[in-house]
C-alpha cells in the first residue's frame, strides 16, 4: 500500500476570527492640514459684524485662526465680547518667526464663548517695533498678560496701564523667548547693577535689591 493511502484525512480547519480593531493610539496618526475657513460659521459670525476685519482664516487641527490687522485688535476683541459672546479670554502671547519678512511676530489670543463652548483664536501680524493695541480695556485679565509678552518678547502695548516685566526684572538683559536670545544664557544682571549683583547672579527671594 502506498504512503498516501496511509495518510488519514485532515480535518478542515476552523474559520479564523477577524483581527480585533486596533486601539486609537496604535492607530497610525494623521498629520492635520490646514484648511481655508473663510466659510466657517464663527468666522461669518465676525465678518457679519466687521466685514472688511478678517484677513485670513484657517482650521487646523480643529482649531478655527483668524487674522486680523493688528491695528483693529481692540475693535476686533470688544466686538468678540460684547456681541459675539466670547466672555473669557483663555490666554494671550506671542510667536516669534525671527526670519520672516513680513513681520516677526504674531500676537495670539484664545478666546472662549461659555453658551455654546466655542473657542477662537485671534492673531496679528506685528513688526519689529510696532506697538500693539492693548485689550487691557477689554478684559482686565490682559493686563498681565501682556506684560508676559512684553517682558519675554519685548513687544509693547500701547495704552496698557502699567506694562513693566512681570517675570524677570527691570534692567534685565534681553527678552528670554525671542529666537536670538542665547540658549547657553547671558549675563543676568551683573552688567546692569555690578554693585548688586554678582557675576552671573540676579536678583533672589528677600534678597538685596528686592
Amino acid at each position: 500500500m502506498s504512503d498516501q493511502q496511509n495518510v488519514p484525512p485532515q480535518a478542515p480547519s476552523a474559520p479564523q476570527a477577524p483581527a480585533a480593531p486596533k486601539a486609537p493610539w496604535e492607530e497610525k496618526p494623521v498629520t492635520p492640514v490646514p484648511q481655508d475657513a473663510r466659510d466657517h460659521a464663527l468666522v461669518r459670525e465676525i465678518v457679519a459684524v466687521l466685514p472688511d476685519v478678517v484677513l485670513e482664516a484657517v482650521e487646523f487641527a480643529g482649531q478655527i485662526t483668524a487674522t486680523v490687522p493688528c491695528a483693529r485688535i481692540g475693535e476686533v476683541c470688544r466686538t468678540c465680547k460684547e456681541r459675539l459672546g466670547y466672555s473669557f479670554l483663555v490666554d494671550l502671547t506671542a510667536v516669534d518667526w525671527q526670519e520672516r519678512p513680513q513681520g516677526r511676530f504674531d500676537v495670539v489670543y484664545w478666546v472662549h464663548r461659555f453658551s455654546d463652548s466655542k473657542r477662537l483664536r485671534l492673531k496679528v501680524n506685528v513688526a519689529e517695533g510696532v506697538e500693539v493695541p492693548s485689550v487691557t480695556g477689554v478684559w482686565k485679565v490682559a493686563n498681565w498678560m501682556e506684560r508676559e509678552v512684553f517682558d519675554m518678547f519685548g513687544i509693547y502695548f500701547s495704552d496698557h496701564p502699567n506694562l513693566e516685566r512681570i517675570l524677570t526684572w527691570e534692567g534685565f538683559n534681553g527678552h528670554p523667548l525671542r529666537k536670538d536670545f542665547p540658549i547657553e544664557g547671558i549675563d543676568t544682571g551683573a552688567a546692569v547693577y555690578p554693585e548688586v549683583y554678582p557675576p552671573g547672579g540676579g536678583p533672589v527671594a528677600g534678597g538685596e535689591g528686592e
